[in-house]
């Protein structure tokens, strides 16, 4: 299958090299000159579990030299979907190692979600855990081969823990017993360039299944150093990674990479509880980390009710759904730190709050570029700039902005302008300063906590339930979530409850953050003058709280 994808022209690509964004270094030979230039500094921390940079440069070698004997090469497509260890950084730097392309999944997801990414990607292998949360990802990749079958890419499953019987899945401990990789030519980055797509990251998916992001090795290194320098992260940085690795925010905004990149210590939190982040805060000294809104009223509430030593933690990103002006207030004399806002997108553009920007800007805007060549356009309905303060749609374009998603040309024609502009779906207000006031989304999607829900793709499963004739999914403000979705449904009989819906989704191969929240039993839908579901109507009868 070939990657077609639209690309930055060769008058862009020549204008971001000459300005030094792009650096032409694959993430496999950034590896290796990490660890010549810091050998013994300590790279990774999971638990009692600790790499140095030379550790983790050989630990990528072993871990290639393996996928290596599984016949994975330079442009192969991986899904890897494991939770929050060490090993999916050491998956990771493996796959760069060989120039193959990891594509991050959710450890949330299920069979519909990784099915989907198996069929686009034309994935060779999948990487999971055994189990994770009480659930059994061997069972998952049982059903996700038995639907791929004999003619489809998938060919080897890798599995951290036990493997169990009789299915051919490969153990990561037996992977990694294979020689390393550094005797080959090439061992950096298995000849990869650095234009290649390095990792395919998911979109929020506002009609359904995800799309494929492409980012390469120039672009994405971008992404997080640019980050890494707004942040001022350096060989101190500490970083504590709570959010998932697989979520852009949490990998390199400036996150894993960010960090490693500067020279600084990544440690992997396995959940993202106050108690488990705030103990390695004290026993790691733990400088930077990142949250989602949801996460910050419990934050506040341990700061205040225990006794951690909180001394080393400087700043607190908050990003993936708009954090409410009264939280970020609260947040940062509860736990004696800088808050940063974070809004941005798996597509490209990030916005940062500056370390030392206004009270007021940090706690009621979610910041402004990182990159001198972010082009950011404000647009009304007919794709018309308006004035700054005025709320339109966010259009951008620049250095680490994809021009095209991966193998999905029709989404593109409405993705991107003809002039290679991405249409966000964000409904923003600028200031004069360029910080941006996040408004809402012009696109059927709910943003539950900075997880994202395709309206479309739940109402579809919503409608093979039986007692349901007709179902609609909104999304309503929530002060915890910022959104919350609420499932409007029409029944002829009695109308099943939340968790009863909840596990038809799930045997549905839905996410389990996919079902509603609420479930509203009407008599019908209500309709627009051109015979949609009017989705407004629908919040408006909702009571107020």
């Amino acid at each position: 299958m070939t990657d077609t994808r639209r690309t930055w022209s060769e008058a862009e690509s020549a204008r971001y090299r000459a300005a030094g964004y792009w650096e032409g270094v694959t993430f496999g030979a950034r590896l290796r000159a990490g660890a010549a230039r810091h050998g013994e500094r300590v790279a990774l921390v999971d638990g009692d579990r600790r790499w140095t940079y030379a550790q983790l440069d050989a630990e990528a070698d072993r871990v290639a030299g393996g996928l290596r004997g599984l016949g994975v090469g330079r442009g192969d497509r991986v899904v890897v979907q494991l939770p929050n260890r060490a090993e999916f950084l050491l998956v990771w730097f493996g796959l760069q190692r060989l120039g193959a392309v990891p594509v991050h999944a959710m450890p949330g997801h299920r069979r519909r979600e990784i099915g989907h990414l198996v069929r686009v990607s034309g994935a060779v292998a999948c990487v999971v855990p055994d189990r994770h949360a009480r659930f059994d990802h061997r069972r998952l990749m049982r059903e996700v081969r038995a639907e791929q079958g004999a003619d489809g890419s998938l060919r080897h499953v890798v599995v951290v823990g036990d493997p169990g019987p009789d299915d051919g899945f490969v153990s990561f401990e037996a992977l990694r017993t294979a020689p390393p990789l550094t005797s080959l030519p090439g061992s950096d980055d298995g000849g990869a360039h650095a234009s290649d797509v390095a990792l395919l990251l998911l979109s929020g998916g506002t009609t359904g299944l995800p799309k494929l992001i492409p980012r390469t090795h120039d672009d994405y290194a971008y992404n997080a150093r640019a980050c890494a320098e707004v942040c001022a992260l350096d060989a101190g940085t500490v970083y504590l990674a709570v959010l998932p690795l697989g979520f852009n925010f949490a990998f390199a905004c400036p996150g894993v990479l960010g960090t490693l990149m500067a020279g600084g210590t990544v440690v992997v939190a396995p959940d993202p509880s106050p108690q488990t982040a705030f103990a390695l805060v004290e026993r790691e000294r733990v400088t930077l980390t990142s949250l989602t809104p949801p996460l910050v009223p419990h934050w506040t509430e341990e700061a205040a009710a225990g006794s951690w030593d909180l001394g080393s933690l400087a700043v607190v990103q908050v990003g993936g759904a708009r954090l409410p002006e009264d939280h970020a207030r609260k947040l940062g004399p509860a736990l004696g730190v800088t808050v940063q806002q974070v809004f941005g997108m798996a597509e490209g553009l990030i916005n940062l709050t500056r370390l030392d920007d206004s009270e007021d800007l940090i706690c009621a805007t979610q910041g402004r570029p990182v990159s001198p060549d972010d082009e950011v356009l404000v647009v009304d309905d007919d794709g018309e700039p308006v004035p700054d303060g005025t709320a339109g749609e966010l259009l951008t374009r620049g250095p680490y902005t994809l021009r095209g998603y991966y193998r999905a040309e029709e989404h593109d024609r409405t993705a991107f302008t003809p002039d290679g502009f991405y249409r966000s779906g964000d409904v923003v207000r600028r200031l004069p300063s360029g910080h941006l006031v996040v408004v809402g989304r012009i696109k059927d999607q709910i943003n539950r906590g900075g997880e994202k829900v395709a309206a479309a793709e739940v109402e579809e499963q919503l409608l093979t339930h039986p007692a349901i004739t007709a179902a609609a999914l909104v999304g309503v403000p929530d002060e915890r979530w910022g959104e919350r979705s609420v499932a409007f449904v029409v029944c002829p009989g009695a109308a099943p409850g939340a968790r009863e819906i909840a596990a038809h989704l799930r045997e549905c191969g839905l996410a389990g953050y996919k079902a509603p929240d609420e479930v509203v039993p009407v008599a019908d839908l209500p309709l627009t003058a051109v015979g949609k579901v009017d989705k407004a109507e629908l919040a408006r009868r909702l009571p107020r709280a």
